[in-house]
């Protein structure tokens, strides 16, 4: 049978287990990707397995999304990641850089290699014909340490591009389309794998933009084939020789399949508080805008500044919006001035940021209260700007975004085209710039040895974890409702973010947008019963922070029961020993509130037996059901992994 893809990444890399959507595999890994937002405790976890130096090809920790340094907790731990990389023999990069995961497609992607990270947006380099997935800390740690990526085997979910896109649509349109059509849920369990006739027209950059987002469709990764012009983007940054041609074979057939014709495709907006919720851009044009944001992984090429350069070019920024421009990249940000785009948005009326993440996640340019604050960003979560729950951030292509910024009010940039004569269409750029020794290589082992990780005060060890009990009968301290995202559970933003390798100080912040009583009632029973929370749909959306799991668990978290969950956050709890349990019955839901009981008696034997568990609900029996492999059953009733290894019973 002819494969595509992903199809053949997976079977390049097969350590185990059986090609059949559903069943637990496990793969070799090649490179991992790990940032400062998630990568202290990766190095953490790294010490606690006593690791020597890494296994992969390729290992990068990346300083990108906790940039701002309004104290000195941001800088201690950039100096604790620098030691650890020169100790375990990873590649560093330093804050100002560039966000990770364009950064690393240019200096270190490669067509047929796999690739795990400890970022949800890692799938951004499927661009490249890689298969990269984002997971939790823990399981990096591990692929760090040499072993295998255990996951369960996705559906192939083939998507063919016909036609080009029209003028004034780019990248982003494409895959804000597909959130359109199939929200926040639709490639749970699925890999996307774009092909056909209109990946002519979209470049390695642009490919990036849709891979990337794939994420926001809960999807495990993105793919593209790595094709001709995947050959001329590792050939303008210097790396020809890392081009292998990856392509789907002659007749290839997809277990779900999708189509899009480009040429059908128009600028297209996501509402405030989804991704998902995309409407035309025609639809909510004349809507006030008090910010405007360009940059972040989402929109991270050359080509994304500039288009939005040659729009202001000669002319002033609406007075009453903040324009505010993150660069990618330090070479980006080279390129860009060598173009004439920096001068051009800087006489506009742009406020030029530093190369990373930043408004991304909430670390600085927080709109004002119920300001509209347009971002080529990829996530608009309640809250996530750091602007508060409230805040209204709407998710757009560059084009869209710098129209809006010159009228002050959400603007097709079809009409502003047609309205002052705006041209679009090749933008002549410069050559990629490659910056020597931007990246700092590993030092050779009898140097690493010798380094003496740099810890300040912030820095705390991984907590000590409990065996799970065989009973329990614990209080439901949450019951909330659908599409909780990791963000709601342990908060981004400039006052959380920089307690990230203090678990015990992160934990204060655990679910306080939602209750802010939360983790002081917890820490008053954590020691005695501990706690429950109840969820509905799609439970731990967003970000792969595996703080959204240790947090709660550090304050007595044992079980939460769900009507179904995000895939990272689920694999997350099982790494930290917090059972995931999901609702059998349509309104089992509605029966079980803030404030009931929840009992389990003989766990180990029902956890191992089948794939269902009964409990009692304020006393009424429930059937419940796992989606746990016995691997992840075993890891859960030790405690999680690090204890498990710990015991010697992994």
């Amino acid at each position: 049978m002819p494969h595509g893809v992903a199809h053949q990444l997976i079977a390049s890399h097969l350590v185990d287990g059986e090609m059949t959507p559903g069943e637990e595999i496990a793969l070799r890994i090649d490179q991992t990707l790990t940032q400062d937002a998630t990568g202290t405790l990766v190095m953490q976890e790294l010490e606690a397995l006593g690791l020597d130096r890494v296994q992969t090809e390729v290992s990068v920790q990346y300083v990108d999304h906790n940039l701002l340094q309004a104290d000195e907790k941001n800088a201690e731990d950039h100096a604790y990641l620098r030691s650890a990389a020169r100790r375990f023999g990873l590649w560093y990069s330093q804050p100002g850089n560039g966000v990770s995961h364009p950064t690393h497609m240019q200096r270190f992607g490669a067509p047929g290699r796999t690739m795990i990270g400890s970022d949800s947006h890692t799938p951004a380099c499927g661009s490249l014909g890689m298969l990269a997935i984002g997971v939790g800390g823990l399981e990096v740690a591990m692929a760090i340490a040499g072993q295998p990526l255990s996951i369960r085997m996705p559906e192939i979910w083939g998507v063919e591009l016909t036609g080009e896109l029209p003028p004034w649509c780019s990248a982003k349109d494409v895959v804000l389309e597909m959130l359109r059509r199939h929200g926040t849920k639709g490639g749970t369990n699925r890999i996307i794998e774009y092909h056909g006739a209109g990946l002519a027209g979209l470049t390695a950059m642009d490919r990036h933009v849709v891979a990337n987002m794939g994420a926001e469709l809960g999807a495990t990764t993105t793919v593209f084939p790595a094709d001709e012009e995947v050959r001329r983007f590792l050939a303008a940054e210097g790396r020809e020789d890392d081009y292998t041609e990856l392509l789907a074979e002659d007749g290839t057939e997809y277990d779900v399949t999708e189509h899009i014709e480009l040429s059908e495709l128009e600028p297209l907006i996501a509402q405030p508080g989804s991704p998902a919720d995309v409407v035309p851009v025609r639809e909510v044009a004349g809507t006030p805008v008090g910010q405007v944001v360009i940059g972040s992984s989402a929109n991270p090429g050359l080509r994304d500044f500039a288009i939005a350069a040659r729009m202001v070019d000669g002319r002033q920024t609406h007075p009453g919006v903040s324009f505010d421009v993150n660069p990618t990249s330090r070479p980006i940000l080279v390129d860009l001035t060598r173009w004439g785009g920096t001068t051009s948005l800087i006489a506009a009326g742009a406020r030029i940021h530093q190369s990373g993440c930043l408004g991304c996640i909430g670390m600085g340019q927080a709109p004002a209260p119920g300001t509209n604050s347009l971002r080529t960003m990829p996530r608009n979560f309640p809250g996530r700007s750091g602007a508060g729950k409230d805040d209204r951030v709407w998710l757009c292509s560059p084009e869209t975004a710098a129209a809006s910024a010159l009228r002050g009010e959400i603007t097709d940039p079809r009409a502003l085209a047609d309205e002052l004569d705006l041209t679009w269409g090749d933008l002549d750029l410069p050559a990629p710039t490659v910056i020597p020794g931007m990246i700092e290589e590993p030092p050779p082992p009898e140097e690493a040895q010798r380094e003496e990780l740099v810890k300040g005060p912030n820095i705390s060890g991984l907590p000590e974890l409990d065996p799970f009990p065989d009973a329990f009968e614990v209080p439901v301290l949450l019951a909330v409702g659908d599409d909780i995202s990791t963000d709601d559970i342990s908060p981004a933003g400039a006052d959380a973010l920089p307690y990230r390798s203090n678990i015990p100080a992160l934990a204060r912040f655990a679910f306080t947008r939602i209750d802010p009583d939360y983790p002081e009632n917890a820490e008053k029973i954590k020691d005695s019963t501990g706690h429950a929370i109840v969820g509905g749909e799609n439970y731990g959306q967003g970000s792969s922070r595996e703080h959204a799991a240790i947090c709660p668990r550090y304050l007595g978290l044992r079980v939460v029961v769900a009507a179904s969950f995000a895939r990272i956050h689920w694999q997350n709890l099982a790494n930290f020993g917090i059972l995931a349990l999901e609702f059998t019955g349509e309104s089992d839901r509605d029966a079980v509130g803030q404030g009931s009981t929840l009992s389990f008696a003989d766990l180990h034997d029902q956890l191992t037996g089948g794939d269902e568990v009964v409990g009692r609900v304020d006393g009424t029996e429930f059937t419940f059901r796992h989606r746990l492999s016995e691997r992840q059953v075993r890891m859960v009733l030790d405690g999680g992994l690090i204890r498990q290894l710990a015991e010697g019973n992994a």
